[in-house]
């Protein structure tokens, strides 16, 4: 299993044609309907999909438009992004007037809304999870026994103190490698 590989990126049609479908069907929109609401042609749309169009900077915004996301959304490689924190690498603040100490694993951007998770697993199946909706972050900090956890495709492993966070916005799994496995959640919305 891997943590973050450099693989190249793939070539700008199969990346806005990957991109169309997907936000599409998260919009639950049939290619008639999305073609009509952004005032282009269904043809249009379908090479799109198929990615043997050639679309135009006014076309894609016409389409981010009626789907409700960002122009980037189209274009941008859907790699998810994933950062480890392995235990001891972030410096703890401690207090002076007490036994206490924190270290801050992640900040939150403005306008975002999390929920905070316990989790318990066990070994013997891996928890595969759908795609939740656009810009979803999910936050994990093992807090005893083993995990493996991120994309699905590059799951990472973790032990105690360990912190991943990774797009929750495309397949992901959660599987224990011990028995008595915990972890912190946070799942992040924007």
């Amino acid at each position: 299993m891997s943590e973050t590989e450099n693989t190249p990126a793939p070539p700008p049609l199969e990346i806005i044609a990957v991109s169309l479908r997907r936000e599409r069907e998260r919009a639950g929109l049939t290619l008639t309907e999305l073609a009509k609401r952004a005032g282009i042609a269904k043809s249009t749309l379908s090479q799109l999909e198929s990615g043997t169009g050639n679309p135009s900077v006014e076309t894609l915004w016409a389409l981010g438009v009626a789907l409700g996301v960002p122009f980037s959304r189209l274009v941008d490689p859907p790699t998810p992004q994933v950062r480890v924190i392995r235990s001891g690498q972030v410096p703890m603040v401690r207090s002076e007037q007490s036994p206490y100490a924190a270290a801050l694993l992640s900040s939150c951007p403005s306008g975002a809304r999390r929920d905070l998770y316990v989790l318990e697993l066990e070994p013997g199946g891996r928890r595969q999870a759908d795609a939740h909706i656009p810009g979803t972050v999910e936050h994990v900090v093992v807090t005893a026994g083993r995990l493996s956890a991120g994309p699905a495709d590059s799951p990472v492993d973790l032990s105690v103190g360990d912190y991943v966070s990774f797009s929750g916005d495309v397949p992901h799994c959660y599987e224990a490698l011990e028995p008595g496995t915990t972890a912190v959640l946070v799942m992040e919305h924007v």
